[in-house]
């Protein structure tokens, strides 16, 4: 795509038909074909499921224990796909597959008036192919719903910014609580600190307090949410505080919470992988800064950026998926840039490297299996790689390689052509067959433990393990806690006591157990 001739000149190409189609492939394609994920998708699944079992809509609970992890909006979503279409993987990751399309068009009609259609479709095409998005979008959590409305603010933001009008930031305040009620305070640190660094560059200070201590701004946020938050206080009083406030936002941020730590250069290397097949392009633009900020928009986007990665660097707890926030701008700002591109072996060698790396993934994951690698657990799961692919699995990853190295080597096109194709295809084959085996290989057994223990219909404890999806399949709650004598437990293969338990059900490192039934005294016979 030129950036001198736009795609009504040339007509509807069948690139620019497959860049307008490419976040319906990339989030709904085979969205419902993996079992739900462990931890994250079956905490929010099965808080989601018991709303209903409960008859309780307006908090949540997991395994019949308050759950203070997220507020409540993404799960009233969830709610309404499993009312319409049951238990399902389709029904529980439908909003975020939603989201995650809609924050792509929201990018496209955003960069049109400002980059040009060209550039639009791009940072489209990168925000629907790209790795990180695609997990994300296709995840029964609430991230994907957190991104879109993030996004929305920000543009609002901008507009008002621009243009002075109110009306975009009072929509940006709209965004921000249903942020807010998504995921908590993150939704309104982002724009609220973003804005006033960049007003800070301008010295635009009465701009920025003028905007931020808007009165009906602050009305239109307080009265989304502020219901439920006093709701929740009224239910659970301190221990929603201790709960929601303190442990998981102050604490993710002063410390480590379940282990996700990492260094401060965490998001350094995890970037460049979140934005897969587009590395090269986004190392190529980070050398933009410098002169991107002569331009206010680019200022801004880079500022937005930067803050997002710098304050999460920071955090004591890392996710991949966090620095996500910050990834909406990279996207704009790659595709202002991208067709000035150079050094094809620089761009095309990170997708060729990917997807010739696909299969050859369930021959890596066995051989991992026979070595010392990770633990006894970590192990069972990946000795089921290589018996749970299929040969369509490598039918599928052996002809997008193909595809892609023919498009590569004949197809005379701009290197972000070539990219978008390369993201096409990454798409595919990932939604076609690898987020399947991939599910089949960690999360298949617990469904079938779940299946064979709501087929037992009696009750099971979680003993050392957690795995929410085992109590989404069975539609049961499935406490913490030792198995009663001749009751059933749901574990880990390397948890399993040395005696007093039979094995029900084994398979890659998951268990279902049943304890022994005490021996009663008999008195001697006389």
């Amino acid at each position: 795509m030129s950036g001198h001739v736009t795609p009504s000149q040339r007509g509807f190409t069948p690139l620019v038909a497959l860049i307008l189609c490419l976040p319906l492939l990339a989030f709904f394609l085979r969205l419902g074909a993996a079992p739900l994920f462990d931890i994250d998708e079956g905490a929010f699944s099965r808080a989601t499921q018991e709303m209903f079992e409960r008859g309780e809509f307006l908090f949540t609970y997991l395994n019949g224990e308050p759950r203070f992890d997220k507020p409540i909006l993404v799960y009233w979503f969830q709610a309404v796909g499993y009312l319409i279409f049951g238990l399902s993987e389709w029904a529980f990751r439908l909003p975020s597959a939603i989201s995650a399309a809609l924050w792509c068009y929201v990018i496209w009609h955003f960069a049109r008036p400002r980059f040009g259609n060209d550039n639009a479709l791009i940072a489209m095409a990168i925000a629907a192919t790209a790795l990180g998005p695609f997990v994300i979008g296709r995840a029964a959590t609430a991230d994907g719903l957190l991104n879109l409305l993030i996004a929305l603010s920000m543009f609002d933001a901008w507009r008002h910014l621009e243009s002075g009008r109110r009306a975009p930031l009072l929509r940006s305040f709209l965004w921000i609580g249903l942020g807010i009620l998504t995921k908590g305070p993150i939704a309104f640190l982002i724009p609220g600190a973003v804005t006033f660094l960049y007003c800070a560059t301008k010295g635009q200070w009465k701009q920025w307090f003028k905007a931020v201590f808007d009165p009906l701004g602050w009305v239109i946020l307080i009265g989304i949410v502020a219901p439920w938050y006093a709701v929740a206080l009224t239910l659970h009083g301190w221990d929603f505080i201790e709960g929601f406030i303190l442990k998981h936002n102050v604490e993710r941020f002063s410390g480590t919470i379940h282990s996700h730590a990492g260094s401060i250069f965490y998001y350094v290397f995890m970037v460049p992988v979140l934005l897969l097949p587009w590395t090269g392009p986004l190392l190529a633009t980070l050398r933009k800064i410098k002169p991107d900020f002569s331009s206010d928009l680019h200022r801004f986007l880079w500022i937005w950026s930067v803050f997002v990665i710098g304050f999460f660097s920071m955090s004591g707890t890392k996710l991949p998926h966090y620095v996500l926030y910050g990834s909406t701008p990279l996207f704009l700002l790659i595709a202002a840039h991208c067709s000035g591109l150079r050094r094809p072996v620089a761009h095309l060698t990170a997708p060729t490297l990917v997807l010739a790396l696909i299969p050859l993934l369930p021959l890596i994951f066995v051989w991992l299996s026979g070595t010392e690698s990770g633990n006894a657990f970590f192990r069972a799961h990946l000795a089921l790689a290589g018996e749970r692919a299929s040969p369509l699995f490598y039918l599928v990853s052996i002809a997008g390689l193909l595809l892609w190295l023919a498009a590569m080597s004949l197809w005379k096109a701009q290197l972000h052509r070539k990219l978008v194709l390369a993201g096409a295809i990454q798409v595919v084959v990932l939604a076609l067959v690898v987020t399947p085996w991939f599910g089949a290989v960690l999360q298949e057994p617990v469904r079938q433990a779940a299946l064979i223990a709501k087929d037992l219909d009696e009750p099971v404890v979680s003993m050392r393990f957690s795995v929410p999806s085992f109590s989404v399949y069975r539609e049961a709650v499935t406490p913490s806690g030792t198995p009663e004598p001749g009751g059933l437990a749901i574990t880990r293969s390397d948890r399993i006591p040395a005696e007093g338990y039979d094995t029900v059900f084994l398979q890659g490192g998951v268990a279902l157990i049943r304890r022994h039934a005490e021996e009663t005294f008999s008195p001697p016979e006389h």
